[in-house]
């Protein structure tokens, strides 16, 4: 399961760097934009640190607010919980909502 959730993280990340490069290019070119939604959701599903790093590398929506700040608490509560499920204090709860789940279906 860690292995899936590792993935699941590279792969939202990277495609959250990758929307906004491509987001401040069409901004540049005056081209049809990318939603703020997407990007920021992108950002909720574990994509933060991706977003975070794209906004800083291209200098795109670093001063749009509340973008800028929505984006880093995401990324600020994403680390908390990768520390917590690595520090062990999740797993215990992950293995009671799992059994909760498997009972209920």
């Amino acid at each position: 399961m860690a292995r899936y959730f590792a993935y699941w993280l590279i792969f939202a990340n990277l495609t959250a760097f990758v929307l906004m490069v491509v987001d401040k290019r069409r901004a540049e070119n005056g081209d049809d934009r990318i939603s703020e939604n997407t990007l920021l959701g992108w950002a909720f599903f574990g994509g933060a640190a991706g977003t975070v790093l794209a906004s800083r590398a291209v200098r795109h929506k670093t001063r749009k607010q509340p973008f800028a700040a929505t984006m880093f608490v995401y990324l600020v509560l994403q680390l908390l919980l990768l520390a917590l499920w690595l520090a062990g204090f999740l797993d215990p709860l992950a293995a009671t909502a799992l059994a909760y789940w498997r009972a209920a279906s």
